[in-house]
């Protein structure tokens, strides 16, 4: 198995690319657009053929690189069948997997940041989006967001073995992987708290909207054709 991990330091976006190591055909999780050529300097650089591009669900802070990446390698979009979007090729439904050579990734809800929050995991490692980050989790105030909804998600990854690695769609504090066990221990959106108390703590949040909002959401609502969606490409600062 080939693992690895890519930062975008202007959105806090954590890339994973995944790749079996005979077929060497590969996975992408949550690309950024703007980071196309480092992207694809790294399949080159693994000898991988991209099968796949994943989101973890529709963002609000980046638009996914996922149009350039299936322009320069013919790859599959996929996503949660929660989000709703018509213009992936391969829509996951809870237990759904994807393969790539003798790799399988493995789907499962995980809403409540959005309705179409999907966490997925491949052997040992649970690659969680924006539901659980390394000491916090996804906010819920915003695009279908739901504290309720959201505690049993978290509920449904802190059900996994302690010893399960947890990579997260961002980090903002210099961070880059956690664990099951180490959430449990640490998280403070997570320890000792029922639900009603994860409720109450998530609606004090007060938390300004992302600053890409207004662009993001409409791209990938449209798997990041910006231009479907009827954005000025011109105006989208750190753009391809």
């Amino acid at each position: 198995m080939i693992f690895k991990q890519l930062f975008d330091a202007d959105t806090s976006t954590l890339t994973y690319i995944l790749a079996d190591a005979v077929t060497r055909e590969a996975v992408i999780i949550d690309p950024v657009r703007g980071q196309t050529k480092r992207d694809l300097a790294v399949l080159k650089e693994l000898g991988a053929t991209l099968k796949f591009i994943v989101e973890t669900h529709v963002h609000a802070d980046h638009i996914t690189g996922a149009p350039e990446l299936k322009a320069a390698t013919n790859a599959q979009f996929s996503a949660g069948k929660a989000t709703g979007l018509v213009c992936g090729d391969v829509m996951l439904d809870e237990g759904d997997t994807l393969t790539f050579g003798g790799e399988v990734l493995y789907s499962f809800a995980t809403p409540g940041h959005t309705d179409g929050c999907t966490s997925y995991r491949w052997h040992d490692r649970i690659f969680t989006g924006d539901t659980i980050l390394i000491g916090a989790c996804g906010r819920t105030d915003f695009q279908q967001g739901s504290s309720e909804v959201l505690f049993d998600s978290i509920q449904k990854i802190m059900a996994y073995p302690d010893e399960f690695i947890i990579y997260p769609g961002h980090d903002y504090n210099d961070h880059r992987v956690s664990s099951v066990g180490q959430e449990k221990l640490t998280n403070p959106y997570i320890k000792g708290l029922d639900k009603a108390a994860f409720v109450e703590k998530m609606s004090n949040l007060k938390l300004p909207m992302p600053a890409k909002i207004g662009v993001a959401v409409p791209a990938n609502v449209h798997c990041g054709d910006a231009e479907a969606a009827g954005i000025d490409t011109s105006k989208i600062a750190h753009s391809t």
